[in-house]
């Protein structure tokens, strides 16, 4: 054999050796396992009916891309597949659906998780400030042999919303077409608050159940509420009712809000109800006023004696501030159901952000219905979305909303006098998303993606104005002279002389 045919036959044995030619050692294949690999699949419906035509993102959070966008089938389906499940970090996915005229909400079995998560770092800022903006998403980690099946969303336009506002107890009318006037909301039950004879109070409009006596705990700092409550348990405070440490919680903001009656003060709570030691002060919630993912030195609380928010950096500091604690267990079975407030990060265990109590939102949450209105798909309430066009002391501003109608303030809906009201209290305050610390800058900015340049969403309401007030419709029971409004950064309830000019977002 010549030295080149010697040469390739040692080369075509070592190839052999190398790939093994069916005859390696013990383990060897031919050709290679492939890595493993997971598959999502899921549908999205509306009214329980399929909705074809919904764009799902696969977000891989380990990178900060879309991995993949799918839409549905006629059917509903989507699913992704080939999502691999090797290296040293698994790879985190999050889901979101997107539909014009549409907010979703998901659900999902075991495998995942349903959260908030920050997206504000995937869109260019606004030249000052990156405005934060949170998607509700499914959180999936991709694992091997652990495909997703069940990742649902369901889709809502206004006609289904999550939740119906309770009216705001005021009885007396200041002007036409005032709160007093209109009475909107769920009216409460003929016998609101029930004595369980157990230390406890049901709610029946709300569902949720209070302890009896109000000034059990003594005044104290933020902190100190939080960990006192979430020990009380029966055998303390008068309770008989079996109930065991952990079970009790500082009630959120919403659910502290849920208890004052606007057409009562000293204390602002329904007349006849059967809680005792209840303080005309200032009372604690679980929710901290939101200033960045390190939180905040202050928490969101409220005045008992008329019903005011307080947030003036000396009477809700948590460090400093000594106020009222009340405590609050349970979720629902009443009217109505509550709205979370938004809040999901955790500053202390059992805060707010421990709980997100109550009823979630959508995502997106706001439809623009091209025609100078926003509707809110979580409450089904449509908005005027030009809110800097009435700026008018409140009695004018009633008027001026009484007479609104397509052809002003940027409308082409053919609305007509009389279709529209000046917000209730209720009704202005469920607006708010307690993660946001300037609702002004939120509602009004334009989002585009940092990745592509696209626009994603244009402002929720044109020319919201910062640092002024927004009028509701409710009077001030303890200053009928003043009227309740909204700040339009920190969207606190606060009352102010009715004489003021002041902002309206108009509904219906």
């Amino acid at each position: 054999m010549g030295p080149m045919k010697l040469l390739l036959a040692m080369v075509g044995l070592a190839m052999l050796t190398a790939c093994g030619g069916g005859t390696g050692s013990a383990g060897e294949t031919d050709p290679p396992v492939p890595l493993p690999t997971d598959t999502i699949s899921g549908t999205v419906t509306f009214k329980g009916a399929p909705l074809p035509g919904t764009a799902v993102t696969l977000f891989d959070t380990n990178w900060n891309t879309i991995h993949q966008v799918a839409t549905t089938d006629a059917n509903g389906n989507f699913s992704f597949s080939g999502l691999g499940t090797s290296g040293n970090v698994p790879t985190d996915y999050q889901l979101f659906a997107n539909k014009t005229d549409y907010g979703f909400y998901p659900s999902v079995g075991s495998g995942a998780k349903i959260t908030r998560f920050d997206y504000t770092g995937q869109f260019v800022g606004n030249g000052v400030t990156d405005i934060a903006i949170y998607f509700t998403v499914i959180d999936y980690i991709a694992l091997p042999d652990a495909p997703l099946s069940g990742a649902n969303f369901t889709a809502y336009e206004g006609s289904n919303p999550l939740v119906t506002l309770a009216s705001t107890g005021q009885i007396a009318s200041y002007a036409n077409g005032d709160d007093g006037s209109q009475h909107k909301g769920v009216a409460w039950p003929g016998t609101r608050f029930v004595d369980n004879q157990d230390g406890t109070v049901a709610d029946n409009l709300t569902g949720l159940v209070w302890l009896k006596n109000a000034g059990c705990f003594s005044p104290t700092l933020w902190s100190n509420a939080v960990t006192e409550i979430s020990q009380l348990a029966s055998g303390s405070c008068g309770l008989t009712d079996g109930s065991s440490a952990g079970q009790w919680r500082l009630p959120n903001l919403n659910e502290l809000e849920s208890l004052v009656d606007v057409s009562a003060s000293n204390p602002a709570l329904p007349a006849g109800n059967p809680f005792t030691n209840v303080s005309t002060a200032i009372y604690w919630s679980s929710t901290s006023y939101f200033g960045g993912e390190t939180g905040s030195p202050d928490a969101w609380s409220i005045r008992f004696g008329d019903g005011r928010y307080m947030n003036d950096s000396s009477s809700n500091v948590k460090a400093t501030s000594n106020n009222a604690v009340w405590a609050v267990k349970g979720s629902g079975g009443g009217s109505i159901k509550l709205q979370a407030t938004g809040m999901y990060d955790v500053f202390t265990s059992g805060d707010d952000g421990s709980f997100q109590a109550g009823v979630p939102a959508t995502y997106p949450r706001w439809n623009d219905n091209g025609n100078g209105t926003v509707t809110d798909t979580v409450t089904g309430l449509i908005w005027l979305k030009m809110a800097d066009c009435i700026r008018q002391p409140w009695s004018a501003a009633v008027a001026a909303v009484n007479a609104l109608a397509s052809g002003q303030c940027g409308l082409t809906d053919g609305s007509v006098a009389g279709s529209w009201r000046m917000p209730n209290r209720n009704e202005m305050q469920s607006l708010s998303d307690r993660m946001e610390n300037n609702h002004a800058d939120f509602f009004d900015q334009t989002y585009t993606w940092k990745a592509s340049q696209t626009l994603y969403r244009s402002p929720i309401f044109t020319n919201m104005i910062a640092f002024e007030y927004y009028w509701t419709s409710t009077t001030d029971a303890s200053d009928t002279s003043e009227a309740w409004t909204v700040f339009s950064c920190d969207f606190g309830v606060y009352d102010i002389p009715k004489m003021n000019l002041g902002y309206t977002l108009a509904v219906r």
